[in-house]
């Protein structure tokens, strides 16, 4: 029976770690009987670096004038598109900051060209990103993922959640779309076919709570679209943060790998119609990902063959597409390669 927020309220508190592992085990052999753990070979490509926002979790963003600040040329991203291809990718995660100097026939241009020229799933552009689009040129939400979607763009991660709490939003990100904005986005694409992701940021500011006010959100929109595939909870890195300089009185210890499996099994649980729950071996590491498949993750993510974003928090884990099939086996699990979709191509 499907639980309520009360429950999972209750179950994230109070439950014995095991056992609600235990629990979350048992809900992902239901979706998923046959003993086998996915991975996707892709390539997370941060266009830019420049970013309005300015939100106060991120070690990434640069203002337009930095010394640091940077626009990857069509030359460079080819070749980081044709790196990804020579390694069998299928996918590139196409995500930056929001450059003010920017318009939506820069976007349609880059989608467009990446397009005639090579064969590969484009997951690009989070909420935050398309919502900035939009209100930049007058047009609906919708009006501005069809344009995107006609040049190109395949698929949306769902990246500038955090936590769907506009409490914890005002502290974590004052200038980013609200909870209401970024499910908005992710509505509208469902609604015009399009796939997306999900994701949770924990362990900063938000309360037990909002965890699971943040999972309801996830579960209410999936109820009524059925776009998402996949849910990646992950852990806050505070390395380099202005949320970690000036904070400290409000920012809370790191989340532990205790409170990391609790969240993931909790997700599992709650997320009775998202069939697809990801470990996060990017904020986590290799061991604590193979112990996630355990607590009802099914899916080991991506081998990132590039990753910015986490890495300038100071947290940095390099991993192999081996490693990545060699820990799945050690898990026990059957290692599959997937697509975006979760279509499986090739199993080990």
């Amino acid at each position: 029976m499907r639980i309520n927020k009360k429950r999972a309220l209750e179950l994230f508190r109070d439950a014995d770690l095991l056992a609600l592992g235990e629990s979350a085990d048992r809900a992902r052999k239901k979706i998923h009987p046959q003993g086998m753990a996915t991975f996707v070979v892709d390539r997370n490509i941060n266009y830019t670096n420049v970013c309005i926002n300015k939100c106060r979790f991120c070690a990434f963003y640069r203002d337009i004038d930095s010394p640091d600040a940077y626009l990857l040329s069509k030359d460079e991203l080819f070749r980081k598109i044709e790196e990804t291809i020579a390694l069998e990718g299928t996918q590139i995660l196409l995500q930056g900051g929001l450059h003010p100097g920017l318009t939506i026939d820069y976007y349609i241009d880059l989608l467009k060209s990446i397009k005639e020229k090579y064969s590969i799933n484009i997951h690009g552009f989070s909420p935050p990103e398309i919502g900035y689009l939009a209100d930049k040129h007058g047009l609906t939400v919708r009006e501005t993922l069809r344009i995107l979607r006609e040049a190109g763009l395949d698929s949306i991660p769902g990246g500038g959640a955090e936590i769907l709490s506009d409490r914890v939003r005002e502290i974590l990100s004052p200038r980013k779309i609200r909870t209401t904005g970024w499910l908005k986005v992710m509505e509208e694409a469902h609604r015009l076919g399009m796939r997306t992701t999900a994701t949770m940021m924990f362990g900063s500011v938000e309360r037990p709570d909002d965890i699971v006010e943040h999972l309801d959100c996830i579960r209410r929109l999936q109820d009524r679209t059925g776009g998402f595939t996949a849910f990646i909870p992950w852990s806050f890195q505070s390395g380099n943060t202005e949320l970690a300089r000036r904070s400290k009185s409000r920012l809370r210890s790191p989340a532990t790998a205790v409170e990391y499996l609790r969240v993931l099994a909790l997700s599992r649980i709650y997320l009775d119609n998202i069939a697809n729950i990801q470990a996060s071996w990017v904020t986590q590491g290799l061991k604590l990902a193979q112990v996630a498949l355990r607590f009802g993750a099914n899916d080991f993510g991506s081998t990132m063959i590039e990753e910015n974003v986490v890495a300038s928090t100071g947290v940095s884990y390099s991993v192999t597409k081996e490693d990545i099939i060699n820990a799945i086996r050690g898990a026990g699990f059957g290692p599959a390669q997937r697509d975006t979709c979760y279509n499986i191509i090739r199993k080990f």
